[in-house]
């Protein structure tokens, strides 16, 4: 026996075990192979931007079906008053989607940086509002832009455009907290 253990053969076999252990290892882990997508509660950037901002923020009040929210941003610039929200997700498809807004001046510049281009491509209606649509091929970003007096609000993604106006649907005007 002490001689087995010895030499080339002796490695060899030890290296076999080991091999062999791995193996039954790795074969009764189990192993996750469902999708998982950090989930983000908006709620407080949604409650704080109703309180800043000198505009109706627009939100959905709950994300579309299947829509993971995966981002929340809001930032209330004390220099110059401007309160931007920022709202990610993961749509049902998996692509991108975001919701941007701001009261930002000029409002063609915020319109152009969360679009990623400034050139408009037409509009579309969605339920009784009409969006200026966006394209950047480049980089396969959509845009729904809606100027309004007091505030732009832009949906921008990799997303299609049946998704993107699923978002721009489920905006309802949020309440002054």
């Amino acid at each position: 026996m002490q001689r087995f253990a010895q030499g080339f053969y002796g490695y060899v076999f030890a290296l076999l075990v080991c091999f062999g252990l791995v193996g039954v290892f790795l074969l009764v882990t189990p192993v996750g192979r469902s999708e998982h997508i950090p989930s983000v509660d908006y709620s407080i950037d949604l409650a704080n931007a109703r309180r800043s901002a000198a505009y109706q923020v627009w939100a959905p009040p709950a994300p579309p079906k299947d829509w993971i929210p995966t981002s929340s941003r809001m930032v209330a610039d004390d220099g110059s008053g401007t309160v931007t929200w920022r709202l990610g997700f993961a749509t049902a498809a998996r692509s991108h989607a975001m919701l941007a807004q701001s009261d930002e001046k000029p409002q063609a510049t915020f319109a152009g940086r969360m679009a990623g281009i400034e050139k408009s491509q037409g509009t579309q209606r969605i339920g009784d509002v009409t969006w200026e649509r966006r394209f950047r091929p480049d980089k396969k970003q959509r845009s729904l832009v809606r100027v309004l007096p007091e505030a732009t609000i832009v949906i921008t993604g990799t997303a299609d455009w049946p998704e993107l106006a699923a978002l721009a649907a489920a905006l309802k005007p949020q309440s002054s907290a």
